[in-house]
């Protein structure tokens, strides 16, 4: 396959770290991205001096880049932190490639804290209600979800049982990864005996509500060669928005990640058959349903007949969201950014009782909104640049 683009492998990860997934009592969350930022750039051998690109956003700080260079005592020569919900990391990672290109930074950090599980005690959510949807009084972001999930099973033949094996593969990954906050046994028959929240969408089916954060650090291709720790290079970025409210998407079973998916391939030079290890944000069953086909692992509308096949779980065909995902490992509001650490850990070998032996390739992507933007990450060791 021809490679895409000029920008391939320019810019590489030099830096992950988590801290606090699960509970964190006692810390805010500005204070738990501050730590997740200071393990991701000790991980990359940097100081936060270093860092001269700051890219962040928080559930409730809207001025949340001037608040973490504070607190980190840095003084970054660019800061964005505009928010697509959870896709806006991916977003970011896409921006921090095209800076480093363009020799406006050197460094870039890009994190995320929340404290919504001992702050709040449920999701925050930055979404303002729509004059169109309210009316109907529905339970978002749940509800947005259940009817994209209704639809697929009508056009389709999508089942309960399809969709519950999603929740059952990301517990079955879960259980290796010892900083996962749900694990310990699950059925499809555990599942579906968890009561509704906004039919046909079990408490089983839906993310969790954690505490967390997570930190990337971004630079260019010749300094990351000279850091600790292997680069996993940036092949291809790419972001589509189609909407904001579901009921402005024109087919609820097809999302915005069919572009993003297809211009991050062609950046790339990589197709779907290519993908070693593939994390994705699944905030709930249907999301790793839909994103699956409209990235190209299946055909639409064969996605739920895949997941049900095992294909998705340890010993699978094809590894997705080996940590466990945001329904099994941790969801502190926004996820995405935790599908771009755990692509590094697998391509870095260090996924311990998880790792997916001999990936070269992964792909990362994620969702913010109500399936409204949609981001792709392509990863991938140096000898696939």
């Amino acid at each position: 396959m021809t490679r895409g683009s000029h920008l391939r492998g320019k810019a590489a990860f030099v830096g992950a770290a988590t801290f606090g997934c699960g509970e964190a009592p006692g810390y805010t969350a500005i204070e738990i991205a501050a730590e997740a930022g200071r393990l991701a750039i000790a991980d990359a051998g940097l100081k936060p001096q270093d860092i001269d690109g700051l890219f962040i956003c928080l559930p409730a700080d809207f001025l949340s880049g001037m608040t973490i260079a504070e607190h980190l005592g840095i003084h970054p020569k660019m800061t964005n932190n505009s928010r697509t919900g959870g896709s806006a990391f991916l977003t970011h990672a896409e921006w921090a490639m095209l800076a480093l290109d363009a020799g406006l930074i050197d460094y870039a950090l890009i994190c995320y804290g929340s404290n919504q599980r001992t702050g709040a005690g449920k999701l925050v959510s930055a979404q303002m209600p729509s004059p169109f949807e309210v009316p109907y009084r529905p339970n978002n972001p749940v509800a947005s979800y259940a009817l994209a999930a209704s639809r697929h099973m009508y056009q389709y033949g999508t089942t309960s049982e399809q969709l519950a094996s999603v929740a059952v593969a990301a517990r079955q990954w879960a259980n290796l990864n010892p900083e996962a906050f749900r694990r310990g046994p699950l059925s499809i028959e555990d599942v579906l005996a968890t009561r509704l929240v906004a039919d046909p969408l079990h408490v089983a089916d839906c993310c969790l509500v954690t505490d967390g954060g997570a930190a990337v650090v971004m630079t260019r291709a010749d300094r990351a060669k000279d850091l600790p720790k292997t680069p996993v290079s940036l092949l291809g970025a790419a972001s589509a928005t189609w909407h904001m409210e579901i009921s402005q998407l024109a087919d609820v079973t097809v999302s915005a990640a069919q572009e993003s998916g297809q211009r991050a391939y062609a950046q790339a030079g990589y197709g779907p058959a290519d993908i070693d290890v593939v994390n994705l944000y699944d905030a709930f069953s249907i999301n790793t349903i839909m994103f699956l086909e409209d990235l190209g692992f299946c055909a639409k509308g064969e996605g739920g007949p895949f997941v049900a096949s095992g294909a998705i779980s340890p010993g699978g065909s094809l590894p997705v969201n080996t940590n466990g995902g945001g329904l099994s490992f941790c969801h502190p509001g926004m996820y995405g950014l935790y599908t771009m650490v755990e692509s590094i850990r697998q391509l870095r070998g260090e996924a311990g009782d998880r790792q997916i032996a001999g990936a070269k390739l992964a792909l990362a992507h994620g969702n913010g909104g109500t399936l409204s933007s949609q981001a792709t990450c392509v990863l991938g060791l140096p000898e696939t640049v």
